[in-house]
């Protein structure tokens, strides 16, 4: 385990690498909106209001009209058009956090119309069984297959963004439908997904997402745990080569918290602390074959997955729960597609 100290140190290290017009690169350079959103969440666990409140403008300004952004951008320029259903959802999870941990309704009300119109982007990308495909291309066409792990952050963020919507007295009944019929092609409909089996995100991102808790989360977890967890040293990232992430890691540790499963949780939180640098930062991972760094970075995102794996253990801030108190989904037959918008 790490102190509440480290925790801000590691915070702020995300901070240090955002850039002056608001973006938080990737160690290659390029922004995306996923990524981007959880390192302002982990810097609003660490109280750097400006610095989160930079970021949520970078989103305001990069948003284009379908609610969407680019996949890629680098130094606020577009390097890749499509639109990534995922990278969409993600803005209503930062907002719904921001607004549990800091209670300013008056700021999530700014940013309300960037929710909407981001989640009605990623609605309308839902398929009549339930899935949601993972982009629209650079012309508009919508993708033809949906991911698993994508698809399961997109139900937190649906039911974030129905939460958000309640406290700010704008429902939007056809959002919680649409998780509800999420849910049940993440529970029910495998074959609804693209096979990414041998990325440890497809085994637990279901668990984390919300849409499979209970008994039925921990029998998935189990399941593959020997395949993925390397004893001492976190997770694999991919089940066919000897590399552990700390990212991944992280992700488990919450989805492990989410199930109530504190022991195993707090063993791997321990267990990845060896990819820590000196100055609070995380190197993305470790070849333990070769016994070396992997890529040789540090990244922003394996930062801010430790800040809220550490949240969520430590109870540091009013958004310690996020990912424990997702809403369950209804179990309902015979769900009928999201009605139109107008």
């Amino acid at each position: 385990m790490i102190s509440s100290g480290q925790v801000l140190q590691t915070a702020q290290s995300i901070a240090d690498i955002q850039e002056d017009d608001g973006g938080v690169p990737w160690p290659e350079g390029h922004v995306d909106a996923w990524n981007h959103v959880e390192c302002l969440m982990a810097m609003s666990v660490a109280g750097l209001t400006g610095n989160v409140e930079r970021g949520y403008a970078w989103l305001e300004r990069h948003q284009r009209d379908d609610g969407s952004w680019p996949m890629k951008l680098v130094r606020g320029e577009p390097t890749e058009l499509g639109g990534e259903s995922n990278h969409a959802a993600y803005v209503a999870v930062g907002v719904w956090h921001d607004l549990l941990i800091t209670g300013e309704l008056d700021t999530a009300r700014e940013r309300w119309p960037m929710v909407k119109r981001a989640l009605d982007y990623v609605v309308d990308l839902q398929t009549p069984r339930g899935e949601i495909v993972w982009e629209r291309d650079a012309h508009g066409r919508a993708a033809g297959y949906a991911l698993l792990t994508g698809c399961s952050s997109i139900h937190q963020a649906l039911r974030s963004g129905v939460l958000l919507a309640d406290r700010l007295d704008d429902p939007q009944p056809h959002w919680e439908l649409a998780a509800d019929r999420l849910a049940n092609a993440l529970q029910n409909l495998p074959d609804a997904f693209a096979d990414k089996s041998r990325f440890s995100m497809d085994w637990y991102y279901p668990v984390l997402g919300g849409a499979v808790r209970g008994d039925q989360g921990l029998e998935l977890l189990d399941k593959e745990w020997d395949t993925f967890v390397v004893e001492g040293l976190g997770i694999r990232c991919v089940s066919d080569q000897p590399w552990v992430t700390g990212a991944e890691t992280c992700e488990l540790v919450l989805a492990l918290d989410a199930l109530g499963d504190r022991r195993r949780a707090e063993r791997l939180f321990t267990d990845m602390q060896h990819l820590r640098h000196e100055d609070g930062s995380y190197w993305t991972g470790w070849q333990f074959a070769n016994r070396k760094h992997f890529p040789h970075e540090r990244s922003g995102y394996t930062a801010a997955a430790v800040v809220l794996a550490a949240d969520a253990l430590l109870g540091l801030t009013p958004g310690a729960a996020l990912f424990r108190d997702i809403p369950s989904p209804v179990r309902q037959a015979g769900l009928t597609p999201p009605r139109p918008r107008g």
